[in-house]
């Protein structure tokens, strides 16, 4: 998700994922709340009592390892005074401001952070900061819902294509007078040919590191994870029935993880920032 709204007593606001850094919600359309004409000088307004830039300079005390001290400083001693300013273009320029995001041009919006929303929402209006509470968590219990139908999706198609890593493992791997010991030895170790390469550790590695821990590695695998194992079964599969050596499979299997991770890390990371 990069983009999407919640309904506050009617009004529709923005939501955006800006990936680890959380969702930001459009200040701008919370101050339309105020009024629809000049919603930036609401925001202004907002921003230049001395309560307002203690609060915003604090979080980014806590967030921002970039934070500029000094800058804030000066900041802080202008707070408060008639003739004091401070847009949020200028926040985020002065003190390199990550909790604020400032679109400008024709479609102009100031987006802040979940935390900074909700404080300017109280600013605004307790009644209607409830509102957006409400709906914003309507949103991310769906939001939730959906990953978690995703996943299970996945991990079900992973057992399922595991039919047939097994049986190209069957037909040419094991031979008619091996054990059914052995037999079980090649399944497990051709399994961990591919945890290796997805997961950098082999099941039996895994359960003695996780001892409190229900299920195997693959329980606890991400969704990108999980994607990425039904490709490397399905190409194991293949390799094998080319006669490729284990330690061959091995290596063009943990390059294939790499560069799928990678892929649809760098992919989820640019529908994330589409603003």
């Amino acid at each position: 998700m990069s983009k999407t709204t919640i309904s506050a007593n009617g009004l529709s606001i923005e939501v955006k994922y800006n990936g680890l850094q959380g969702d930001y919600i459009s200040l701008t359309d919370i101050a339309k709340y105020k009024t629809s004409e000049n919603p930036g000088y609401v925001i202004q307004n907002w921003m230049r009592t001395r309560s307002t830039v203690r609060f915003l300079g604090l979080w980014e005390r806590f967030h921002n390892p970039d934070f500029n001290c000094l800058e804030f400083e000066a900041i802080e001693q202008e707070a408060g005074l008639n003739s004091f300013v401070l847009t949020p273009k200028r926040w985020i320029e002065s003190i390199n401001a990550i909790g604020m995001i400032s679109k400008q041009g024709r479609y102009a919006a100031t987006f802040a952070h979940q935390d900074i929303a909700f404080e300017f929402a109280s600013w605004i209006s307790p009644e209607f900061k409830l509102y957006i509470i409400k709906d914003y968590q309507r949103l991310k219990s769906d939001e939730n819902s959906r990953l978690s139908l995703g996943w299970n999706l996945n991990r079900e198609l992973s057992k399922i294509n595991y039919h047939i890593h097994t049986d190209a493992i069957k037909h040419h791997l094991i031979t008619n007078n091996i054990s059914s010991k052995a037999q079980s030895f090649v399944y497990a170790n051709e399994a961990d040919v591919i945890n290796v390469a997805l997961f950098g550790t082999t099941a039996k590695m895994w359960r003695d590191n996780n001892p409190d821990l229900s299920g195997n590695i693959r329980d606890y695998a991400t969704l990108q994870q999980l994607i990425v194992l039904v490709n490397l079964e399905s190409m194991n599969a293949e390799l094998i029935k080319l006669g490729l050596t284990q330690a061959e499979r091995a290596v063009r299997l943990n390059k294939m993880a790499i560069e799928q991770l990678l892929t649809l890390e760098k992919h989820s990371q640019n529908k994330q920032l589409e603003f």
